[in-house]
């Protein structure tokens, strides 16, 4: 399982004033934890701050760079903030995000090219949102066949079908379940990631509803998720999920983890 650390993201409420203040020591310490906890990737946004975003994700991509090892997932929908990241940045990132869009496709292409970048492939063209798993299957499809086709390892892309509430579409879980089941099938070896928090928005006791629907679309081949690290009962489900499904040889890192007492039951 791919850990994304989700916790630098200007969305919330400690992490914007620190972004704007400049506030390393605040910065690298949320960093370092989510390495700690076992993040594989720290993702870094600062989109709520439109004006100055371009400055502030490069100040983020090299305070965070400074204190830990794991490479940086640089999210953005701004192409410019997206190119001084990836110029900050020291090894191979994680772009967030590309489209099926054709000006956002056009724009981002390149910047993934020219930095030999990882990327997250967001499920949406240019008619807008998907609705169902047929719309996710083939707008993904679209998108996997032409990054390939432009020299984009298919190890290096994470397709994300876009997770929305089921607050809102009671169906919206098994629509998920549904794509990822397909395109992984389809698509053998390529990435599946997903924001896991959207699935349960506005509605109570979210943890829940997070954990949950983990274990059941890594069943289906969801393989990375951008996510709390420091949950430690959602990252124990992570592990033992891994194990049970067959990516865990011999059981080494669930016995690993249990050993170094990072299992919550």
């Amino acid at each position: 399982m791919i850990v994304i650390g989700e916790l630098i993201n200007t969305s919330r409420d400690e992490v914007e004033p620190a972004v704007k203040e400049r506030d390393a020591d605040f910065i690298q310490k949320l960093a370092k934890e989510q390495e700690e906890a076992g993040a594989d990737y720290i993702d870094v946004n600062c989109g709520t701050l439109i004006k100055e975003e371009p400055e502030a994700l490069e100040w983020l991509v090299t305070t965070v760079q400074e204190v830990i090892d794991v490479p940086l997932c640089i999210d953005s929908p701004n192409p410019e903030a997206l190119k001084r990241g990836l110029e900050a940045h020291e090894g191979k990132a994680l772009v967030n995000s590309i489209t099926a869009e054709g000006d956002r496709y056009d724009e981002i292409l390149p910047m993934i090219q020219e930095h030999d970048a990882a990327v997250v492939a967001l499920v949406m063209d240019d008619s807008g949102m998907p609705s169902d798993a047929d719309d996710r299957i083939r707008v993904a499809s679209e998108l996997i066949d032409n990054l390939r086709a432009d020299g984009i390892a298919l190890d290096d892309i994470y397709v994300d079908p876009i997770i929305q509430p089921i607050g809102t579409d009671g169906e919206m879980g098994l629509h998920i379940l549904n794509a990822i089941d397909e395109i992984t099938n389809k698509y053998e070896g390529v990435h599946i990631t997903c924001g896991l928090s959207n699935i349960s928005h506005g509605l109570p006791k979210r943890q829940l509803l997070n954990q949950a629907y983990l274990v059941l679309a890594m069943s289906k081949g969801l393989d990375s998720a951008i996510m709390d690290p420091l949950d430690e009962k959602i990252m124990s489900l992570a592990t033992a999920s891994d194990t049970l499904l067959g990516n865990d040889t011999y059981c080494a890192n669930y016995i690993k983890a249990a050993k170094s007492d990072k299992l919550t039951i």
